[in-house]
């Protein structure tokens, strides 16, 4: 019997997956729109697999943007709580994720954007290797205090709108104080998606964790 080729094989996947979860309306999309040309700067070879409960709207945002290849975008339509198919069963974005890998072989990274869930969101390692939970201060100074899930266990915390503290009153120094006593060693860093502030020091975290040769 005939040993099957090398090109008969199936390649196992070798980019770096990623998670980014979040409430709705925390700013997770527009995160991916501002690290996109950070970590193309750094030449870095990614794709991106968004989730959205019966739409493709954030996956059609990023394709417009000019960002990236729109064809470099996939949508998961979760049909149920967003959770689902990032944690209880992740198998429609690990075809999603395969499938874009087989198409662009070089790839270094893929980012999968949760759809908008609560504060026990939480991916599934099947899916990721290591996920960022993006909370904002619009949201509430006392988020970091309710220890969800999402908050507690991701590798990456990120407070998100920081320049809406002063109009929402949120005391920003008590929020930031409060996370990282919570979360002990893990990291929590501070960013302004729209204006780019934090954006390097979250594409240095993802570079320095998950992607090892940068």
């Amino acid at each position: 019997m005939n040993e099957p080729r090398q090109s008969d094989a199936i390649k196992p996947a070798s980019a770096a997956r990623i998670g980014i979860g979040g409430p709705v309306g925390c700013g997770k999309t527009a995160l991916i729109e501002a690290l996109i040309p950070v970590l193309a700067a750094r030449g870095v070879d990614l794709a991106i697999i968004t989730n959205d409960l019966v739409t493709k709207e954030d996956a059609e945002r990023l394709r417009r943007s000019g960002l990236i290849d729109p064809a470099r975008v996939a949508a998961v339509e979760a049909g149920a709580c967003p959770h689902t198919v990032i944690r209880e069963d992740p198998t429609l974005n690990i075809v999603a994720g395969d499938e874009l890998e087989a198409r662009y072989p070089g790839l270094d990274l893929m980012i999968f954007e949760s759809g908008g869930d609560n504060l026990a969101s939480t991916f599934s390692l099947d899916l990721v290797d290591w996920w960022i939970f993006v909370i904002d201060v619009a949201g509430g100074g006392d988020i970091p205090r309710k220890r969800g899930p999402g908050v507690m266990r991701c590798d990456l915390l990120i407070v998100n709108k920081i320049d809406l503290a002063p109009h929402v009153g949120v005391d920003l120094g008590l929020m930031l104080s409060e996370a990282r006593k919570l979360r002990g060693d893990r990291p929590v860093l501070t960013s302004n998606a729209r204006s780019g502030e934090g954006i390097a020091a979250v594409a240095d975290a993802i570079v320095d964790s998950v992607l090892f040769k940068f």
